[in-house]
């Protein structure tokens, strides 16, 4: 939370749709006097894509970029997406540089330093994963995040969107730290095995979309 409104570029919104069944978030947020927090507590957990996807609808801004809920932001990462988009008007979809952190935000490891956007190599591996950007215009008509999808649901997002897009955008700069714990697939690619499936999937409904044809 501190992450986001702690940006340099002030104009945002924070849009949390919380699918707990306790009011621990709530709580939290509650500490925050800030009105760009914008909360939403769900009746049911609807899963990944459904829960993101509620998040989505509470947006009002031109884009809309994706958080995980224990991750953090640099200072300027919004800032470095406006500046993008000032310089070339038709980005529809920008993502960034990552890197790993400890669980005590001691240790960075692991930076990943990507290409500029490669329909190849996205194709072997979501390689944008984070920071990710899109124009909101432009997630509406990929169709938000889809819960046939889970556990792959931004592979599935990315392409879609990518299919769409007029201008994809490399910002070449460490903005997202991507915090890993035993559990998560930072760590431990193995700890979702489900989510290799979905990926499968993803993929072999962009190539459909995109007619071509392989397995």
């Amino acid at each position: 939370v501190e992450s986001v409104l702690n940006q340099t570029y002030p104009h945002l919104e924070l849009c949390i749709a919380d699918g707990s069944p306790d009011d621990s978030v709530a709580s939290i947020l509650s500490e925050y006097q800030d009105p760009r927090i914008h909360y939403r507590h769900l009746q049911e957990n609807n899963g990944i894509a459904g829960n993101t996807n509620a998040a989505f609808e509470m947006a009002t801004g031109a884009y809309v970029a994706l958080l995980d809920h224990d991750d953090i932001l640099t200072p300027d990462a919004l800032y470095e997406m406006a500046s993008a988009v000032e310089s070339n008007p038709a980005t529809d979809m920008l993502y960034s540089d990552e890197d790993k952190v400890t669980a005590d935000l001691r240790t960075y490891f692991n930076p990943h330093y990507k290409p500029d956007y490669n329909p190849e190599l996205l194709r072997t591996n979501n390689y944008i994963c984070h920071f990710l950007a899109v124009k909101r215009e432009l997630a509406v008509r990929a169709g938000y995040f889809q819960s046939d999808y889970d556990g792959a649901q931004d592979y599935d997002f990315i392409f879609r969107c990518a299919e769409l897009a007029r201008h994809i955008h490399h910002i070449p700069r460490i903005l997202y730290h991507w915090r890993s714990h035993a559990a998560s697939t930072a760590a431990n690619p193995q700890s979702k095995l489900y989510a290799y499936e979905a990926g499968k999937r993803a993929l072999e409904s962009h190539l459909n979309r995109s007619n071509v044809q392989a397995s």
